[in-house]
């Protein structure tokens, strides 16, 4: 698959996901959702690496990376998400989502000492700077002393955390370590820390058999978990740290005109001119002079 076509899925994919986890929130405690989400993606994925006969033996040393792309990714993102979902709505959580293409340069350089170019640099500008004019009703709005300030706070650690987890995922590809059964692991690491959390919370396993819960469950685990990352997480080897997180700076786009339909968001000069920022940032870090997104692919590292 070109790099286009696993970005274009990333894309569409997780931007509508934000939707979806709004019907999470509610009677089933966020750690349990989280839980049940990455369990069954786990269960999904291992059938498949079990149908490929793709390697699931690894060293104790490799497990443990496994571990820790599972908590960042597959467990604390989700959870601290879920619980900011409470009190904002999917197009803010997507903004602020966003900020990983930044947090990702910083890491990348911090961890990886992969120094970014210039337009990497200036793409991810515009599309921060086009996503805050989109949303600057929202943003001026805050105070730190309300539950939204707070919720802010509860989304930008969930970001951080997603970033972190690139870096690890990072680290097991060039290690050697194939996408799929690393993520089937990483996946069912996260699905046992959050049922541990529930565990300890005290809070009980329950189950909302409303189609709204369980259809975004569903659609959460396979597409929005399965399949989309997959995708980013191939693409992420492909392309690196900083170029590939640009997908949570485009999928915002998505989510707002969700957020216009579900939540009455209302389209003004200003988010008409944030979202022509975020596509010409998409441009600057994508294409570079005198090539093209869609050349031709690397092998890839879920075989």
């Amino acid at each position: 698959m070109t790099n286009v076509l696993l970005f274009g899925a990333t894309v569409l994919i997780w931007g509508t996901t934000w939707i979806a986890i709004k019907y999470q929130v509610g009677l089933v405690p966020e750690s349990v959702s989280v839980a049940y989400r990455f369990a069954l993606a786990a269960v999904l994925i291992f059938l498949w690496v079990w149908a490929r006969r793709l390697p699931l033996r690894f060293a104790v040393r490799d497990h443990a990376f496994m571990a820790g792309q599972g908590l960042c990714i597959f467990s604390t993102n989700f959870y601290l998400f879920y619980r900011a979902a409470e009190h904002l709505t999917s197009g803010l959580l997507a903004v602020i989502f966003s900020l990983a293409v930044v947090m990702n340069i910083v890491n990348g350089a911090i961890f990886l000492r992969v120094r970014p170019d210039l337009r990497t640099l200036l793409g991810a500008a515009c599309g921060l700077l086009g996503m805050t004019v989109v949303f600057w009703p929202e943003f001026a709005g805050f105070s730190l002393a309300n539950a939204s300030s707070l919720a802010v706070l509860t989304a930008l650690a969930a970001t951080y955390s997603f970033s972190l987890g690139n870096i690890v995922a990072l680290r097991n590809q060039k290690a050697g370590l194939p996408v799929l059964p690393s993520s089937a692991y990483g996946m069912a690491y996260g699905a046992a820390a959050m049922a541990l959390l529930a565990l300890i919370s005290g809070e009980a396993f329950l189950f909302d058999p409303r189609p709204a819960y369980v259809g975004s469950l569903l659609y959460l685990a396979l597409f929005g978990s399965v399949l989309a990352f997959a995708c980013y997480l191939v693409l992420l080897g492909r392309i690196g740290a900083g170029r590939s997180a640009y997908v949570t700076v485009l999928f915002p786009i998505i989510a707002l005109a969700l957020s216009t339909v579900f939540e009455d968001f209302t389209w003004t000069t200003g988010a008409t001119a944030g979202v022509a920022l975020i596509l010409f940032g998409n441009v600057l870090v994508l294409v570079k002079p005198g090539k093209t997104v869609a050349t031709k692919p690397k092998r890839s590292p879920t075989t």
